[in-house]
This record gives structure tokens, C-alpha cells and sequence, in this order.
């Protein structure tokens, strides 16, 4: 049982949390900048992406058999169950001791990641037109090639849309929400994803089709701040 002095202990460590502060492309829970990649869409570092797997996968296991939500106890019917819920509070004890003393304006963190959502829907948009791509430029050569004895001519740039006409921060706005449902339909795919019966694969179609149109949906989205950005 832990006393009051143990409690008292780690006064030192409580100091350098508190003088730590999160800075734009740092971990929003911890403030460390070791690869730090997008979780549930914050930046979050590896120690803390560890750490909410273990989690995840102790609710996950929980869910799967109808088990009591971890948490308080550790009372288990069986040594897997234990196991779960004992990795489960050890997670969160270490997350909760590297936590930021002071959690960023969660404004500041959308601003932060508005290049990221920016990245992502423009990598999205280009996987999907790959084939067209490789399509235009090998009748692109067969063109060239016949008219090799002709003077070339310079094929007209399309004028760019005037960045009044389209809002790109409304643009913004939107990808960032949208990858907020990307996320949210990700997690509902891992949790229907072991489960069997009708019921689950219709679940998962229904999931596999919203996600394949969010991702249309960022990629004209990702075209329209191309165009009124004149890139």
C-alpha cells in the first residue's frame, strides 16, 4: 500500500513538469519532440502513443467479452484478463506522471496542424490520380512524337482562381474537421474488425464506405486550396 510519504516523494519531478510548456510541433500531452506523428488528430510523441495502444487494447479486449470497464480494480476472472487491466493502469499511471502541468489552447494545436491536414489531403489526392496521371503523359509522348516536325508551342497555364473567390482557411477548416471523422471511423473499424456475424460486416461496409468518401471529399478540397493558392 502506498503511504503518504511515497506520495510525497517526487516533489522534484512534479517541479519539471510544471516549467515544461507545449510549443507548436511538440506532443500535446507530454511536450516531448521525439517523433511526434498525428493519434486521434493531435500530435502525440511515441512514449504517448505506446502508452494509449496499451490502453486502447485493454478497452478493446474488455468490449470483445463483455467484460467490466477498466479502471479501479484490478479483479479479473482469469490471468489474460489481469494482464490486460494490469498493463491498462500502468499506461495510464505513466502518462498521467509525464502529463504537461498546463494543456495547450487547443486553437493554438488546429493552427499548428493546418500545414499537417494540408499534407495529408494533398497525399490522398495524389494517390488517387496517379493513374491518370500515367495515362496523360504516355499520350502526352505519342503527341509529341508525331508533331516532332513542328515548331513546339507552349500550352496556355490556366489562369489561377483569385484567392478571394475560395476561402482557404474555410478550406482548412473543413480538411481538419474531416480528418477528425477520418479518425473517429478508423477506431470504430479497429473495434468491428474481429468481430464476425452479420450485423459486424455490415457495420464495417457502412464504415468502409464513409471513410472512402471523406477521403474524396479532402482531395477536392486539397484541388480547390491548390487552385486558389495559384500553386
Amino acid at each position: 500500500m502506498t503511504d503518504a510519504q511515497t506520495l510525497d516523494a517526487p516533489t522534484e519531478n512534479a517541479t519539471i513538469r510544471t516549467a515544461r510548456r507545449w510549443s507548436p510541433g511538440a506532443c500535446v500531452w507530454c511536450g516531448d519532440t521525439d517523433s511526434v506523428e498525428l493519434f486521434r488528430n493531435e500530435p502525440r510523441c511515441a512514449t504517448c502513443r505506446k502508452h494509449e495502444s496499451v490502453i486502447d487494447e485493454a478497452r478493446r479486449f474488455m468490449g470483445m467479452y463483455g467484460l467490466r470497464p477498466i479502471g479501479g480494480t484490478l479483479q479479473s476472472d482469469d490471468e489474460e484478463e489481469y494482464e490486460h487491466r494490469l498493463a491498462a493502469r500502468e499506461a495510464r499511471r505513466a502518462l498521467n506522471d509525464i502529463r504537461l502541468a498546463e494543456q495547450p489552447d487547443p486553437a493554438l494545436v488546429r493552427k499548428a496542424l493546418r500545414p499537417r491536414a494540408a499534407a495529408v489531403a494533398e497525399h490522398h489526392s495524389a494517390t488517387s490520380s496517379s493513374s491518370a496521371t500515367r495515362s496523360s503523359s504516355s499520350a502526352t509522348r505519342s503527341t509529341s512524337t508525331g508533331a516532332s516536325s513542328q515548331p513546339a508551342k507552349a500550352a496556355p497555364k490556366p489562369a489561377p482562381v483569385k484567392t478571394g473567390v475560395v476561402d482557404v482557411e474555410e478550406i482548412q477548416t473543413r480538411a481538419l474537421a474531416l480528418l477528425d471523422q477520418l479518425s473517429a471511423i478508423d477506431a470504430q473499424l479497429e473495434l468491428v474488425g474481429d468481430q464476425n456475424g452479420l450485423a459486424a460486416r455490415a457495420r464495417r461496409s457502412d464504415l468502409e464506405k464513409q471513410r472512402a468518401t471523406i477521403l474524396r471529399t479532402l482531395a477536392a478540397l486539397e484541388k480547390a486550396r491548390l487552385s486558389a493558392t495559384g500553386a
